[in-house]
């Protein structure tokens, strides 16, 4: 049974210190393994920071990245100048119920965390895909898993589950998306260390790298027409979907539409991927001509 636990997710919760202190420790925490532990370099970092702290009011902010680890969030956050132990800039991030919501102290603990619980395989009109609705419409920063689940593989961005395409579309403001790719936190946390099991601990002495994309840009009005278009010759066994009303989207409609959103992100992650590596060579050549 899902612990939702909606009261310990609110600002206002016991006056917002619960949320303040479990982000200044996460936070503290996320410092001491990407700065201290470890190493991180990251590619744009301006760009993200300043969508997280002065972008237009009401818009928000979707971030989509990699999978790698258990500890990408909030470890992602812990580069310098970031402000990672900052409760009311921190990100919402999906969550999956059968690990962060297994019992009533994880619960809590994730709720705090501005964590939104999300049942594998319920679909993406599932109860708590509106609660990450209502947080845009709030006009929220929104971080997103769209693979679905760890890989610690160096292999091209897999295909992208629909949810963080459903959320763009039904945002009443479209969203601020925001590309991101990372590698290194396998290393940092390898899901198979001993005896196939992860570390107790995180790792030391490992690099990671972020790459942050550019802000990208959808043509809402236009691929909806698209989506119509397209998806009249279509033909597949409905799942009931509910209609979007106010752009009169049925389930083929929204099939479509996902589907052209979701390709478009994971192309633009592949290529921050391939540039990561390219950058990665670069670098050790210059260090090789030394």
């Amino acid at each position: 049974m899902v612990r939702t636990m909606e009261w310990a997710a609110r600002a206002d919760h016991m006056g917002g210190i619960p949320r303040k202190l479990i982000f200044m420790a996460g936070g503290a925490f996320a410092k001491i393994v990407a700065t201290f532990l470890n190493s991180t370099s990251v590619h744009n970092e301006d760009t993200f920071i300043r969508l997280v702290r002065s972008r237009p009011p009401g818009v928000p902010l979707i971030t989509v990245s990699n999978h790698m680890s258990t500890l990408d969030d909030p470890v992602l956050w812990g580069f310098r100048g970031f402000p990672s132990t900052n409760a009311k800039l921190a990100r919402w991030v999906l969550t999956a119920e059968d690990i962060c919501f297994k019992n009533t102290v994880l619960s809590y603990f994730f709720r705090l965390g501005k964590c939104i619980p999300i049942t594998r395989g319920a679909g993406i009109y599932q109860e708590h895909m509106n609660e990450a609705l209502d947080r845009l419409t709030d006009g929220a920063w929104l971080h997103t898993f769209p693979e679905g689940k760890v890989s610690q593989e160096d292999a091209p961005i897999r295909r992208l589950k629909w949810g963080t395409a459903s959320l763009i579309v039904r945002s009443p403001v479209t969203p601020i998306v925001l590309p991101i790719v990372h590698h290194g936190l396998q290393e940092v946390m390898p899901e198979k260390f001993l005896f196939g099991r992860r570390p107790p601990l995180p790792l030391c002495n490992k690099h990671i790298k972020i790459i942050i994309g550019e802000p990208m840009e959808f043509d809402l009005p236009k691929l909806r027409q698209t989506a119509v278009s397209e998806s009249r010759d279509s033909s597949f066994s409905t799942i009931r979907w509910p209609r979007i009303s106010r752009y009169g989207l049925d389930e083929a409609a929204q099939r479509c539409l996902y589907s052209i959103i979701s390709n478009n992100i994971q192309m633009v992650m592949e290529r921050l991927r391939q540039f990561g590596k390219t950058l990665s060579k670069s670098k050790d050549l210059e260090e090789s001509s030394f």
